[in-house]
């Protein structure tokens, strides 16, 4: 009798497994979900490319030798010929931003954070001349907006450089910028060879 009890336990059991996988065959595809989510936040960024060498005398600045990839990316000012004309060059960069949708906005700036070296040439903080400067005018492509005239470098204070409005959106891979420099050419000056340093900074609310 025990016997025969197990038995119907067994094939009853195994009815209701093949009924199982029989239901489970049958469902055949089961299809489940899920969600993947980002805040995207307001962001910039600013890549000064390369400076070509000079290609005409009246060089005020080289990189130094040995110096980091970064130490060598310096813009090579120059004067065009020899009446004492001041010395230019051009910084180009590429700036990255996205400003907020409401209220927000944005800017580039800049300042010299190492005046001239070494001693004896140009000097922004403590010049030669009272009206020895290191000028800038800036270009900057849409979206933003470049700086007004002529700018007055600073070594105590950060000044414009370009400005964005709210919901502004850089392209993907950037967008163009610009500083084209002027300094004053003082015979007071040393020969030699001096750089400076100078500090962008980009910010976006």
């Amino acid at each position: 009798m025990k016997r025969y009890v197990a038995q119907t336990v067994f094939l009853a059991s195994l009815t209701l497994l093949a009924s199982s996988l029989a239901q489970a065959q049958g469902a055949g595809t089961i299809t489940v979900t899920s969600q993947v989510g980002v805040t995207v936040a307001v962001e910039a960024a600013l890549t000064i490319l390369p400076s070509p060498p000079a290609q005409n005398g009246g060089t005020l600045a080289r990189a130094p030798a040995g110096a980091s990839p970064e130490g060598r990316n310096v813009t090579m000012l120059t004067s065009s010929d020899d009446s004492l004309s001041d010395y230019v060059g051009t910084t180009s960069f590429v700036y990255f931003i996205r400003t907020g949708t409401v209220g927000g906005s944005g800017f580039i700036k800049l300042q010299v954070t190492q005046d001239f070296a070494p001693s004896g040439g140009p000097s922004v903080g403590a010049p030669p001349s009272p009206d020895d400067t290191l000028r800038y005018s800036c270009a900057v492509s849409s979206p933003g907006t470049a700086c007004s005239g002529t700018q007055l470098a600073s070594i105590s204070s950060q000044t414009l450089v370009g400005t964005f409005v709210s919901n502004t959106h850089s392209a993907k891979n950037g967008n163009s910028a610009s500083i084209l420099w002027m300094l004053s050419n003082d015979p007071l000056y040393d020969t030699g060879t001096y750089t400076a340093t100078i500090t962008y900074t980009i910010s976006a609310s």
